[in-house]
Order: structure tokens, then C-alpha cells, then sequence
């Protein structure tokens, strides 16, 4: 019976995980960074959706927005050594983007959002 129980949870757990965010609702980035270390956050979008972002760091970081192809990475926004940014980002094609902090050589506090 304690196996069933531990199942039924787990599946419950993966169901859970699987469900998508409610689009309306803001994706908040309140992270800390160790040097050379990064922070990312995906969205799958559709070719014309877009997505508003802004963010802002203690410490300048590289900051890209790009997606994969095989083993081919594409940037339609790529910025080093920034501080803060944002404005709005629509997808040309219908990709998994990722939104991606680096930290330089020092530890970085970074804060914002992503929101439809």
C-alpha cells in the first residue's frame, strides 16, 4: 500500500510540473549569481507572441535571449556588461527561448521579470 501511496504522489508531483503557468502572471527573477555562473528562464513562443521583460543587476552581467537549434544556438538579443534592461521581445519563429544572466567575475543580484 505504501508503494501505490509513493506512486500516486510522484504522479501527482510530474502532473503538476507539466501544467504551464498562467500566461497573465509575471515570471519574477529575484536570483544571486556566483562568477562565470548562470541563470536562465524559458518560455515556449509562438511565431508574433511577445513576451515584455525587465531586469535590473547590483553588478554588470552578459545578458542574451536565444533559443537552439540542434546544435546551433541562435541570439536575437545579445547585450555584455549591462546593468539592466528590458522592452519587449517577439518571436520571429516558433522556438523556446531562454532569457540568460552571466555573471562576470563577481557575484551579481539580479531582479526583474517576463510577463505576456
Amino acid at each position: 500500500m505504501r508503494h501505490l501511496a509513493a506512486l500516486a504522489a510522484t504522479l501527482l508531483a510530474a502532473s503538476a510540473l507539466a501544467q504551464s503557468p498562467d500566461p497573465a502572471k509575471p515570471t519574477t527573477i529575484d536570483v544571486t549569481l556566483v562568477p562565470k555562473k548562470v541563470h536562465e528562464e524559458c518560455a515556449q513562443m509562438k511565431a508574433g507572441e511577445t513576451l515584455r521583460y525587465h531586469w535590473k543587476s547590483d553588478t554588470p552581467v552578459d545578458f542574451n535571449i536565444h533559443y537552439h537549434r540542434g546544435n546551433d544556438v541562435f541570439y536575437p538579443v545579445k547585450r555584455d556588461a549591462m546593468r539592466g534592461d528590458g522592452g519587449s521581445f517577439t518571436a520571429k519563429t516558433a522556438e523556446d527561448y531562454c532569457w540568460m544572466w552571466t555573471a562576470r567575475n563577481q557575484p551579481a543580484r539580479v531582479e526583474g521579470s517576463i510577463q505576456k
